[in-house]
């Protein structure tokens, strides 16, 4: 789970609430693999104290995503976490906007990553969805490497096809929607519906009683439910009610 954006509200809200470290104590609770923080060059969320304290705390593996610079090198080394992820990184950008050009960057990458490799730490290379920069960073790495090929341009619906469970922890019927596409099971975050939204309630209602999503913070479980598949219900009754 990447909490950077629980230091966004944080940073935004010039307090220390939501707290990094109570987030993470949920997380640890129902029981989440791993957290992930980006610790970028302009401090926009994530500061240098959250990931000191959150490895000092070591409730769950910490990935460490960093751009390829001395500085992050270092942090890394000194905070020795379970798994780090080398990122692009431009200040303009909102959000990690593009994968890594390890096709065009492999010299400064075998100069820059071998003291991180050889310190204990699982090496990561967030790239895009590009054959050769795939296959690129595949070389690199030899036989000690994994590469997920389930894969789309949208990063959202990537995780969806590589995750084993889902959660959404926002009130979007549309993203809850899209992940119940692919039958896996769904945690939702209890977040209170807008004041009136009937037509929210009855959605999240609905759900429920098809037994397809359950409430974050109940107990990690598998189940199965029929996996909604829209586009081809609402063509078939198009085609039924124009005859084709």
């Amino acid at each position: 789970v990447n909490i950077d954006h629980v230091a966004t509200l944080r940073n935004a809200r010039n307090e220390n609430f939501p707290d990094i470290i109570t987030v993470s104590k949920i997380l640890h609770k129902i029981k989440v693999d791993s957290i992930t923080v980006h610790l970028r060059e302009d401090r926009r969320h994530i500061r240098d104290k959250d990931v000191e304290d959150l490895r000092k705390l070591n409730l769950l593996p910490l990935n460490f995503e960093m751009a390829a610079t001395n500085e992050m090198r270092e942090i890394c080394l000194k905070i020795s976490p379970s798994a780090c992820c080398i990122v692009p990184e431009r200040r303009e950008e909102l959000t990690t906007e593009g994968g890594l050009d390890v096709k065009n960057q492999m010299n400064y990458l075998n100069d820059f990553l071998p003291n991180l490799i050889e310190s204990g730490v699982k090496v990561s290379l967030f790239v895009d969805p590009d054959i050769s920069q795939i296959q690129a960073a595949k070389d690199f790495f030899g036989e000690k490497h994994t590469v997920i090929e389930d894969i789309d341009k949208k990063a959202y619906l990537s995780a969806l096809a590589i995750s084993e469970f889902l959660f959404v922890t926002c009130d979007s019927s549309s993203m809850i929607s899209e992940a119940a596409l692919t039958g896996k099971p769904i945690y939702i975050a209890n977040i209170s519906a807008k004041k009136n939204d009937k037509r929210f309630k009855k959605f999240r209602s609905l759900f429920k009683e098809l037994n397809i999503i359950k409430n974050l913070g109940e107990p990690l479980e598998k189940w199965s439910y029929q996996r909604l598949d829209e586009t081809n219900r609402v063509a078939k009754i198009i085609k039924e009610r124009i005859n084709i």
